[in-house]
């Protein structure tokens, strides 16, 4: 009774020595397994151990070769270590995908930044330049002081090596000098008209630029417009009219100097692309927009000089009963911002389409008109803001649509 209670023993039992069984160190050998049956000297009918297929052995570390003894089948155990061989290749890709993601939402931030400086500047340029030209009825000298201080930045920019200093030749400054002048008269133009109508509509004539792009690109380019184009012209055209005829501001020297300067900003684009030198020869827009601004100085310092003198000295300024201070002030940080707008503008242009700057370009329209409006208090009729809105839309739409080529005749 007593022996059944744990073990079926044979006479043999004396052969069964403990010590056999004994780890020393903490250690178990293929060699012991090999011989324990043989040394014991037990027929497996006559001993019998249950537990020892559900025992645990694993008395050595995972590196140690004695694995098989975890218990653990050897096709189990090379399958688990075949999962883990999988799971850490398919990590690799993971990691790397999350990089590209989280790069992809690097360079958008970094993009909605840009546009947001781009509508920034714009903003503040547009009411501080408002300012000035209300006390100082000065377009030329203010104009001037913009070329200026983008002047003294470009040179900053070289001199430190903020960006590369370009090496120009004379047939570029021979064929970037009609840029210059038409850029010359565009900024002009627009400072004309803000001083004498509001930044809105000022604006929403420039909202006109398709047009002249369109008619320019006919007449010197021959390029055909599509029948999509000349469907968004149709309610720019029309929304400026109606805005026109409501605006309270409305004087002809405003508008019609707004006009001129949607014509010289758009003889720009189309010069650029019909005397630009060659391809090899090309400069990025950075250094073109640079160049051209050092140029519209020296080509604008005379004129000022000759027609309107010399307007921005603290005495002339105190003599028209203005704060010296102020006018400085602002007029430098709407300096600043006329020519931070523009390059940033040109960075926008290297990382998007033309389409997608143009859409920006229609909203950051929208952003200015509305913004002045609510600075400036503006007094805005319903016939006016309808009109705007038109206008707007056509530009909008024209900015989808410009990029459709018509489809081939078939013979």
């Amino acid at each position: 009774m007593q022996s059944s209670a744990v073990f079926s023993l044979s006479p043999s039992l004396p052969l069964l020595k403990p010590r056999r069984l004994s780890l020393r160190h903490h250690s178990l050998t293929t060699a012991s397994s090999s011989s324990s049956s043989s040394d014991l000297n037990i027929s497996p009918n006559v001993v019998s151990i249950p537990s020892l297929s559900r025992r645990s052995w694993r008395l050595a570390s995972s590196d140690s070769p004695l694995r098989a003894w975890s218990g653990v089948p050897s096709s189990i155990s090379h399958s688990r270590d075949t999962n883990r061989f999988k799971t850490a290749a398919t990590a690799v890709p993971e990691s790397a995908e999350e990089g590209d993601n989280s790069g992809k939402l690097t360079k958008i931030l970094e993009l909605g930044l840009l546009f947001a400086m781009w509508y920034l500047f714009n903003i503040y340029f547009n009411i501080y330049n408002k300012q000035v030209l209300k006390a100082l009825h000065a377009p030329m000298t203010v104009t001037l002081v913009q070329f200026a201080v983008g002047s003294v930045l470009i040179t900053i920019m070289w001199v430190l090596n903020l960006y590369k200093r370009p090496k120009i030749s004379g047939a570029q400054l021979a064929a970037i000098l009609p840029l210059a002048v038409v850029h010359t008269l565009g900024n002009l133009f627009t400072n004309m008209s803000l001083g004498k109508v509001s930044v809105s509509f000022t604006h929403t004539i420039k909202a006109m630029e398709p047009f002249f792009s369109v008619l320019l690109s006919a007449m010197f380019l021959g390029e055909t417009p599509t029948p999509w184009v000349l469907g968004a012209i149709v309610p720019i055209v029309g929304g400026v009219a109606l805005a026109s005829i409501s605006e309270v501001s409305f004087n002809w020297a405003g508008f019609s100097s707004a006009m001129a300067s949607n014509l010289t900003n758009q003889s720009r684009n189309v010069l650029s692309k019909k005397v630009m030198v060659k391809k090899d020869d090309s400069l990025d827009n950075i250094t073109l927009f640079s160049i051209i601004t050092l140029m519209s100085l020296v080509l604008m310092a005379p004129v000022t000089f000759f027609t309107e003198g010399i307007k921005f000295t603290p005495s002339y300024i105190q003599s028209a009963g203005v704060n010296v201070q102020q006018i400085y002030t602002k007029s430098l940080i709407a300096a600043l911002c006329f020519h931070a707008y523009q390059q940033v503008s040109y960075m926008i242009l290297a990382r998007v389409s033309p389409v997608t700057h143009s859409v920006g370009n229609c909203v950051k329209r929208v952003v200015v008109i509305v913004s002045s409006v609510i600075f400036f208090k503006t007094p805005v009729s319903p016939v006016n803001a309808f009109g705007t809105g038109i206008a707007l839309a056509g530009v909008f739409l024209y900015s989808r649509v410009k990029g459709i080529k018509p489809k081939p005749k078939t013979a």
